[in-house]
């Protein structure tokens, strides 16, 4: 019997002042588990309920008040809630939950990456030194251990790495997210752990792929200056189980959206 198991993805950015999109996407896209980041909630004021009464039963939040926080809920149970503190900041930026999956399980890794400010110099931007601390440590953890078993990682990890991540690599390239100190440093992060860069496996390299488009642009579709922000990494043990993934554009262009679409990641065994 196949198993089939779909992740998504998706910075909501306050989960609470868009729960009627998440419900949409919950009844259209009927994932088993939904992973949400930038929730800017509390635990104790996560919407459980309307959740729980879609069948998603199986909630786990790390948030905090009106910044960060990221959650992960599931149709299926959930063991071994992991909630790291990276940098030693007190920041909401990550969970991890171990997820049923073909008569065992899978770790998924849900992350929030630090955005970086303005400014990409360390010496004079404290959250752009943040950011690449952050990095610093995924790589030095999400080794070894931690990723020979299968594995998934999402999350906006708010780098775009390759050149066709963005609207324009020229003019990007200076631009927190897409600047060459980011991109490697990301770079670095997925080939220690070996993880599969899923959503590339499914698009080649030179085709443009967004998860992101600014609400400063009057017709952000018509302009279509995105860039791939939300990612997801299997690790080399789910290789030949990860079927597809996919950006459902059109939730940029629901009612009061998220800046950020979907990434749907489809796993069968």
């Amino acid at each position: 019997m196949t198993d089939r198991l779909t992740i998504v993805t998706w910075n909501i950015n306050s989960v609470r002042l868009r729960m009627p999109i998440v419900e949409k996407l919950l009844d259209e896209v009927n994932p088993d588990v939904l992973c949400l980041q930038e929730t800017k909630c509390p635990d104790a004021n996560f919407p459980e309920n309307p959740l729980k009464k879609l069948g998603y039963e199986h909630i786990h939040v790390h948030g905090q008040k009106g910044y960060h926080g990221v959650a992960t809920l599931s149709r299926r149970a959930l063991g071994n809630v992991e909630r790291r503190d990276f940098c030693g900041m007190g920041d909401s930026r990550h969970i991890a939950v171990d997820v049923p999956f073909n008569g065992s399980a899978l770790r998924l890794h849900n992350f929030y990456v630090p955005a970086g400010g303005d400014e990409p110099d360390r010496a004079v931007n404290d959250k752009f030194a943040h950011k690449l601390d952050f990095m610093a440590e995924m790589r030095d953890w999400l080794t070894g251990e931690e990723t020979s078993k299968p594995a998934v990682l999402v999350g906006d990890l708010n780098v775009a790495p390759y050149e066709h991540d963005v609207w324009s690599h020229k003019q990007l390239l200076k631009v927190v997210s897409h600047t060459p100190i980011e991109t490697e440093l990301m770079e670095e992060v997925r080939v220690a752990g070996g993880w599969i860069d899923a959503m590339r496996r499914f698009t080649p390299m030179e085709e443009k792929l967004y998860t992101w488009w600014s609400y400063r642009a009057k017709d952000w579709a018509k302009a279509d200056k995105g860039r791939r922000l939300d990612h997801v990494w299997v690790s080399q043990a789910l290789e030949g189980h990860i079927k597809s993934t996919s950006v459902l554009k059109d939730a940029r262009g629901w009612e009061k959206p998220s800046d950020h679409a979907p990434v749907i990641a489809v796993f069968e065994a």
